[in-house]
């Protein structure tokens, strides 16, 4: 899965397409230093998400504006 295009919108949330889900535009919202996946506006044109896809999803963004570790730090304390 590759992340197409994210852009920030209303409330320091942040719109985002993946190639896997090109239909479907994923909301993420910012929580401490990282940020996760919100909700999933979903198309009936794309495959169905699991949680497995929100993970990758929420791993992607968070590469791309530089949380990663942040977000890596939350995952391993549970």
């Amino acid at each position: 899965m590759k992340l197409n295009k994210w852009s920030y919108s209303k409330r320091n949330n942040i719109k985002a397409s993946f190639n896997s889900f090109p239909h479907s535009i994923v909301l993420f919202r910012r929580i401490k230093d990282y940020y996760f996946v919100y909700n999933v506006y979903w198309s009936t044109h794309d495959p169905i998400v699991s949680r497995e896809h929100l993970v990758e999803m929420e791993i992607l963004l968070n590469r791309e504006l530089g949380t990663e570790q942040e977000y890596i730090n939350r995952r391993s304390r549970h």
